[in-house]
């Protein structure tokens, strides 16, 4: 049986890491979430489309706020967002103990901008001020997409002091520009004579989606190549997030840390492995640090509590992750291009998931 010393969900908030629930719903609100929380040290939650419209098809809760919304003169959008709105508003409020206690670093809930304006700066900094007001929680997140158009958007939000969950990061070319976003907020807010120390933000980095892209792109090289499978996305996480910490580290942001601003976490997401083949841990055991937050699915989640192993592990090994990241470079794949490509395809799945939601509030 699992107890708090044994339970690596747990144990690997020790080693600096903290763990969030890739998952949001009603029936979870009920009670399972107070359960994480309390027995799994479960620290934050994220929502986005596909995880709203999986929730509200299948009708758990919802049906008599959605007969009475559908009776009231909505366009969809506002109907789902009815609906959603409360939803984080709840889930803030079982974490809100967790976020006082933690002076702020941790019991976060992320509700993401309509997906339909990723390429739109203005329209999703207008969206996410317009969240972040309704939902009136300071420990609610906003998630904004980490595309050219949006990141503007993104600075707005951390200079207006609104916590941002960026998303659809695939590779190191989005960190590094993520990264330059958020400084530029800060600094933007602290020339306006406002506070940096309350406002917290993570970045999303997807990691099965690149590992399955690359995967197939080795699989047709054959020979040598195919020894490089199920290594690239771990190999680029390790690298990238060597270069985060020493860039917030250096002079470049010391500023920054004087004036108490915090450090932008990297987040592990799409922390469920797509090939069977693979360890169901794989992007959980292999990077857990300091300052970073693992979003994970239900099943991930069950199965790093029952056979995880919590250690320091995403400082282990950055030498072989930059020889693993030549050797791809080697062999033709480019991840700057793959991280262009699966950015393009996340955008299509969530509108495709917020089609279908929409469609379901008509």
């Amino acid at each position: 049986m699992t107890t708090p010393a044994t339970n690596p969900l747990v144990l690997a908030k020790t080693f600096g890491q903290r763990l969030w629930l890739d998952n949001l719903s009603r029936e979870l609100l009920a009670g399972p979430l107070q359960k994480l929380i309390a027995e799994d040290g479960l620290s934050g939650v994220t929502s986005n489309p596909a995880i709203f419209q999986k929730s509200i098809s299948a009708g758990a809760g919802y049906a008599d706020d959605l007969a009475a919304l559908k009776a009231q003169s909505l366009s969809a959008e506002q109907r789902f967002e009815a609906l959603a709105v409360p939803d984080v508003q709840g889930a803030c409020d079982l974490f809100a103990s967790v976020y006082r206690e933690s002076n702020g670093l941790d019991g976060y809930v992320s509700l993401e901008v309509s997906p339909y304006l990723a390429r739109d700066g203005a329209g999703t900094e207008a969206a996410a001020k317009r969240l972040w007001a309704a939902i009136q929680r300071p420990n609610a997140m906003i998630k904004i997409p980490a595309t050219a158009e949006s990141l503007p958007a993104f600075t707005a939000a951390i200079a207006a002091g609104i916590n941002v969950n960026v998303t659809l990061m695939f590779g190191q070319r989005d960190c590094d520009a993520v990264f330059d976003a958020y400084v530029a907020g800060l600094r933007q807010r602290l020339a306006a004579g406002g506070d940096v120390r309350h406002v917290r933000s993570v970045a999303s980095l997807f990691l099965s989606r690149v590992d399955t892209l690359i995967d197939g792109k080795l699989d047709a090289l054959g020979g040598a190549a195919v020894a490089l499978k199920g290594k690239a996305a771990l190999a680029m996480v390790k690298v990238a997030y060597a270069r985060w910490m020493a860039r917030w580290n250096s002079a470049e942001c010391a500023d920054l840390r004087a004036a108490g601003a915090n450090i932008q976490r990297l987040l592990w997401a799409s922390t469920g492995t797509k090939n069977p083949a693979y360890p169901d841990t794989l992007y959980v055991d292999n990077l857990i640090g300091p300052d970073t937050v693992n979003t994970l699915p239900d099943a991930t989640l069950a199965a790093f509590r029952d056979h995880g192993k919590a250690s320091a592990s995403l400082s282990v090994g950055v030498a072989e992750a930059e020889a693993t990241l030549k050797a791809l470079a080697d062999a033709g794949i480019d991840m700057d291009a793959v991280a262009v490509q699966l950015q393009v395809d996340g955008l299509k799945l969530f509108d495709e998931a917020f089609d279908k939601l929409l469609a379901l509030l008509a």
